[in-house]
């Protein structure tokens, strides 16, 4: 997956559009323009406070059932994602919770967005809505049916769940990627609003040996220096929420400071690892005019 030719950089920066209730959700508001007119304003949000990418997904539809969602849910995002589509001109992703991802893939594919989020693409999840397993081989076959070339992100032991066998996440992240094919890893804390530590980053990378690999929770403007050490991108939502909190639309303000935080850290990043090789080159250079002179 190139990270630069989806998003125009390799460290992207995704804000997460949150919907409204949609139908057949139990506090559907009976409005879908509402929905719409909501998300609008928050993609437009996002992208004049200078996100790469976008991911709508269906979050306020909790209690969410645990794989295929009605044919409404699927219909309302489509035409959600069309409106956002017409106003910004960002790449688009889709989550269909909670683990749907038939379901985004189908949406993605017939938009022409450009990636999906799936919570479970391989082993078995204990979550607050039984027992999810991976659907890998269904949703890569599905894809190949659709002749898509949409990209599946999938999460690495995902949050408000526990995995059944045991939480090792180098072999998670080893059998996500070669196993169930996806094309990055998404490593978030426990729960929405909780962020990985650095550790689990850093091993997910090790592990993910040059696969993206994606914060895909609990990432502020405070925290973000810290975790960008070891990660290749960032999706982000609660943060940038008015005063922090979740229910609340997204504020501009709070976006604009977590991208110039985000910059701030990658062109460190970048300026570190470019010290690091001038470094090494020149110590190359050293040992090569030595071994000249011992001639």
């Amino acid at each position: 997956m190139d990270l630069y030719q989806l998003f125009k950089t390799r460290s992207p920066i995704i804000g997460v559009v949150h919907l409204l209730p949609l139908p057949t959700s139990p506090r559907w508001g009976g409005s879908l323009k509402a929905v719409i007119d909501r998300a609008e304003q928050e993609a437009a949000a996002l992208a004049s406070g200078g996100v790469d990418g976008l991911i709508v997904e269906n979050f306020f539809d909790a209690p969410f059932t645990k794989n295929q969602v009605d044919p409404v849910v699927v219909s309302a995002m489509t035409i959600v994602v069309q409106r956002i589509q017409n106003l910004v001109t960002l790449p688009i992703g889709l989550n269909v919770l909670r683990n749907d991802g038939k379901s985004a893939m189908a949406i993605a594919s017939c938009v022409q967005a450009q990636f999906i989020r799936v919570n479970v693409l391989t082993g078995v999840m204990a979550t607050d809505q039984g027992l999810i397993e991976g659907e890998a081989y269904q949703l890569l076959r599905y894809r190949r049916e659709l002749g898509s070339d949409v990209k599946i992100l999938a999460d690495v032991l995902v949050k408000h769940a526990r995995p059944l066998s045991s939480p090792n996440l180098t072999v998670a992240v080893k059998d996500t990627i070669e196993r169930g094919l996806a094309d990055g890893v998404i490593l978030s804390g426990w729960a929405t609003g909780s962020p990985p530590n650095l550790e689990d980053l850093e091993l997910a990378c090790d592990a993910a040996a040059g696969t993206p690999v994606f914060i895909g929770s609990g990432a502020s403007w405070e925290n973000i220096d810290t975790l960008m050490q070891a990660a290749d991108g960032v999706i982000v939502s609660s943060s940038l929420k008015r005063h922090g909190r979740i229910e609340q639309p997204i504020d501009p303000i709070r976006v604009s400071q977590f991208v110039e935080a985000a910059r701030r850290s990658w062109n460190s990043k970048a300026e570190s690892k470019l010290a690091e090789q001038v470094k090494l080159h020149s110590k190359m250079g050293h040992r090569a005019r030595g071994m000249e002179r011992n001639k």
